[in-house]
């Protein structure tokens, strides 16, 4: 069986990441599988891409910054990711394509799959899987959705564009998808229950078969390490408490929930029983030291972490992985401290509860409240046995997002949309 994963991007955000990951776990277990990607940043061998030549690679850049231009151009200064879908490109004839069994699509915006090439993808007459990494697929345009439910209807008076009324751009793209999807069978795959339920809810793919099938993790990388001597590495005394959160974004970043992260951290602080001295807050991601918050801990900046074993390390230093997101679909960063036995501390939000299971492996705290998300750290700081809950988080990630696991899942999958094909 030969499997051809597409996404714009070559692990580069967490649907790459995702992606790469499901394929390796395919090939693990004897299945023909290759990644081929809009543009490639890295240098990984077993990718390929659309863009080789020096004019291929120009025009990627073109149809990439053009997109992301226009979309910023015509919305509001808000951080909600949104796709025009205006720029793309053909790949119905390339042979990679053309030769799979199963052709698998991913995160394909950004001047990558407009509807009309996806559309044209229904001549191959092949099985089309397509793993929604975020809500794009069924929206006018938005990749997060933040309550709104314009996408039961038709989109349109869409909230984030500066021109929004009944005939928008929101509603223009709801009726190119509608367009392109009464050409396009394929088979939904959701990595998450919240995203399989939201697809339900739409008007565009409200009536599609689709399939619970979560992402996959590298279980022998992001693995477990004695937490005094991962302590250590990052030279943080053994006997502190430590609390680790991923990329910080600005104050007013509305996806990630940062003004909850720092309310409840305050909070924190102030009570009664909760030593300051005793607590250090690590942070990872791309952003520069100048431009975070001031935190009532001291706080250790590892800036971006690209090496995955040293990554493993740091979510082991941890004693809790605190992510305050307001809507996400199956986090990397979520599976990979619950694969390293660092419980996670998160709101219940998106696809999150498909993961951490309430006081077992973390706690799940009330939306958007700042307070339980401070109960949630306080419960974990106090707990006597810190190591029943470690072991259950680890637990949790073998038993149900393994390589093994998800990559069985997908194969049952593949074959049962084989064996539907016309003979």
């Amino acid at each position: 069986m030969k499997v051809i994963h597409l996404n714009t991007y070559d692990g580069n955000g967490g649907a790459g990441r995702a992606c790469l990951r499901l394929s390796d776990a395919l090939i693990a277990n004897g299945i023909d599988s290759k990644v081929l990607v809009y543009y490639k940043f890295g240098q990984n061998p077993k990718i390929d891409t659309f863009s080789k030549s020096p004019f291929q690679k120009a025009k990627a850049v073109y149809n990439i910054l053009s997109e992301r231009y226009y979309a910023k151009w015509l919305s509001k200064s808000v951080k909600t990711p949104f796709s025009l879908q205006w720029f793309g490109r053909s790949i119905k004839n390339h042979p990679a394509v053309k030769n799979a069994d199963i052709i698998h699509l991913h995160w394909v915006n950004h001047g990558f799959l407009t509807p009309k090439f996806l559309a044209e993808l229904d001549e191959l007459e092949k099985p089309i899987v397509w793993t929604f990494h975020d809500s794009n697929a069924f929206t006018g345009g938005c990749h997060v959705r933040y309550g709104c439910e314009n996408f039961h209807q038709q989109c349109g008076n869409c909230p984030i564009l500066k021109i929004s009324n009944k005939e928008d751009f929101s509603h223009k793209t709801w009726l190119r998808k509608q367009k392109a999807y009464t050409k396009l069978n394929f088979h939904i795959v959701a990595p998450s229950h919240w995203m399989a339920k939201s697809v339900k809810f739409s008007s565009l793919l409200g009536t599609r078969k689709a399939s619970v099938i979560p992402n996959t993790i590298e279980t022998k990388i992001f693995k477990p390490y004695v937490k005094s001597e991962a302590k250590k590495i990052l030279k943080i005394n053994p006997e502190k408490f430590v609390l680790m959160s991923g990329f910080m974004p600005s104050k007013n970043d509305k996806h990630k929930g940062t003004p909850y992260l720092i309310e409840a951290l305050a909070i924190l602080s102030r009570r009664s029983g909760i030593k300051k001295e005793h607590i250090e807050l690590v942070i990872f991601g791309n952003k520069d030291n100048a431009e975070m918050p001031e935190f009532p801990f001291k706080t250790t900046f590892l800036g971006t972490i690209s090496n995955d074993e040293h990554l493993a390390k740091c979510y082991s230093a941890a004693d809790a992985f605190i992510t305050p997101s307001l809507e996400d679909n199956l986090p990397n960063t979520v599976m990979e401290s619950l694969a390293c036995a660092t419980p996670v501390i998160a709101f219940t939000t998106g696809g999150i509860p498909d993961m951490v299971k309430h006081m077992q492996n973390g706690y799940l705290a009330k939306y958007e409240n700042a307070e339980d998300l401070a109960n949630g750290i306080e419960w974990l700081y106090h707990r006597p046995n810190k190591e029943e809950i470690q072991k259950a988080a680890r637990l949790s990630i073998l038993t149900h997002f393994s390589e093994e696991v998800i990559a069985a899942e997908h194969i049952h999958l593949y074959e049962t949309l084989i064996d539907l094909q016309p003979k």
